[in-house]
């Protein structure tokens, strides 16, 4: 019975992201509060950055708003599929397509794989068009992978054998993308791996004897020399955005990750790190054992939103979205899959700076260095928004004020914006104002063309009612089929609310 429960529940649930069942609000807002330790311990090995940086680069990520994530590598060489065969159920994604495996895998699959390299030659790959693209959809920042968990190297690494200069391409594809994005005024943070399937000195369980130890230990080594050599050659980059750092090994190594985290810092002032980088001396990733944030940003919002901006504890985030349900490297078929509109992104993109968070959007280009027909088109349309509502994205943050069943506030000092998903019938706007409120909505006009909309205070006096009401008359004439924005001037009230006497019961 529990299995049919919870079979049920899974269903339901993917129904309502899928918006068959309720608006696309919903998305996968799953994690809830983080319970608070009851007893503080003693850590040696907990946060090196304050919670509240306020130096020039982490300032500049508050306000990025948009961002872009290019997931790239052999496992775009065959897109989630092989001679015709589809991968979709034997392996966990299609950038993990090398651990295929069940009756659908090939015959010597990891072999084929780890031999891909040898055909890597992306014929129409261009960092400059790419950079353009990202420009023209408004993104602020990039993260591009650098190594994933195949462990092939998309730099001429000096450390291994895996890498770019050993492929028919041969050219430093991390500089090309790095270069490229700069020159655009994109701000690059680079992926990297920590997990690799095919190194010899990786383990996943805890080292336990000294002939495992002495291995891993290489390991390790190895790893630091790849992060310090990144920091060398591209001193461009703004930060780290870390993976495969799960396993027990990595996870006991704790006093390493610490001092490297310490080295590269020193090595780069202003680098923005992740929390999924390291841990405590107890195992605790992304918060230490006392609750409090391991690197700069809150790393954990991958494919899913915070359902409460008081969950995220003033920590900030960015939340990282595929396009397809779990793609993040390249696909050939998207068929039968659920393709999130750009309605949909632009929801998830307000309802993330609504947060104080910045929303990053997964490209993931084929072998060849093309970008999925489907991006191109949503790398469009969304930078067409943009265009024209991109004030209400940049720069703006968290507003004080209700949550409104209309969209999302975002504020800029004593500018408010509310974009509209949900166009009330009536045409009328109606903000909910603390009475206590010494700032409230004077003018209102649309941002798409600055027309001025009415502005009407709405005392309608509900018995124990802490708010007040200001109406917005939207134009019954203004048609659109993309979300909206009103941009609203805060000023004293030219009234003070009726003070009612409450009903007596």
């Amino acid at each position: 019975m529990k299995n049919h429960l919870r079979n049920y529940a899974f269903l339901f649930s993917m129904l309502m992201i899928c918006g068959l069942l309720l608006p696309c609000k919903l998305h996968a807002q799953w994690t809830g509060p983080k319970s608070k330790p009851k007893e503080l311990k003693e850590i040696k090995y907990g946060p090196l950055t304050p919670k509240d940086r306020t130096d020039e680069a982490m300032e500049a990520f508050r306000n990025y708003g948009l961002g872009q994530f290019i997931h790239w590598g052999l496992y775009a060489i065959p897109g989630n599929e092989w001679e015709g065969v589809s991968a979709r159920k034997g392996a966990a994604a299609s950038e993990w397509i090398r651990s295929w495996g069940g009756p659908t895998a090939p015959e010597n699959w990891k072999e084929t794989y780890d031999n891909l390299y040898k055909q890597f030659n992306p014929k129409n790959f261009n960092a400059a068009a790419w950079a353009t693209q990202a420009k023209a959809m408004g993104a602020k920042y990039m993260i591009f992978t650098t190594k994933h968990h195949d462990g092939f190297a998309l730099w001429p690494t000096k450390y291994s054998e895996y890498d770019i200069a050993k492929t028919p391409y041969k050219k430093d594809i991390v500089k090309e993308v790095v270069d490229a994005y700069s020159d655009q005024g994109i701000d690059v943070y680079l992926y990297f791996s920590v997990l690799e399937w095919n190194n010899p000195d990786y383990m996943g369980k805890k080292p336990e004897t000294d002939q495992e130890k002495e291995k891993y230990d290489r390991f390790l080594q190895y790893t630091r020399n790849q992060l310090l050599e990144l920091l060398e050659k591209y001193p461009k980059i703004k930060g780290f955005w870390f993976d495969g750092t799960w396993d027990p090994s990595w996870i006991n190594a704790y006093d390493f990750t610490y001092k490297l985290e310490k080295e590269l810092r020193e090595k780069h002032p202003g680098l923005i790190i992740g929390s999924r980088f390291r841990n405590d001396e107890y195992g605790k990733r992304h918060f230490d054992s006392n609750g409090n944030l391991l690197g700069d940003y809150e790393q954990g919002w991958e494919r899913k939103l915070p359902g409460e901006y008081e969950w995220l504890n003033g920590n900030d985030w960015d939340a990282v979205m595929t396009i397809p349900p779990n793609g993040w490297g390249y696909m050939k078929d998207w068929s039968g899959l659920y393709i999130k509109t750009a309605d949909d992104l632009l929801d998830m993109l307000m309802h993330s700076v609504s947060m104080d968070g910045n929303f990053v959007l997964n490209f993931g280009p084929d072998g060849n260095g093309n970008m999925h027909p489907g991006e191109d088109k949503l790398a469009k349309e969304i930078g067409e928004w943009m265009k024209v509502n991109g004030e209400a994205v940049y720069g703006t943050h968290h507003s004080e004020l209700p949550t409104s069943k209309l969209g999302y506030y975002t504020q800029k000092d004593s500018i408010l914006y509310l974009t509209v998903f949900n166009r009330p019938v009536n045409n009328t706007a109606r903000i909910a104002i603390s009475k206590k409120a010494t700032a409230v909505p004077t003018q209102a006009s649309l941002l798409l063309n600055n027309q001025k909309l009415d502005v009407k205070h709405a005392d309608i006096g509900l018995d124990l009612d802490k708010n007040t009401y200001y109406d917005i008359t939207i134009p019954a004439d203004f048609q659109g089929t993309r979300p909206f924005v009103i941009k609203i001037s805060l000023g004293a009230p030219k009234a003070k609310a009726e003070k009612l006497m409450d009903a007596k019961m």
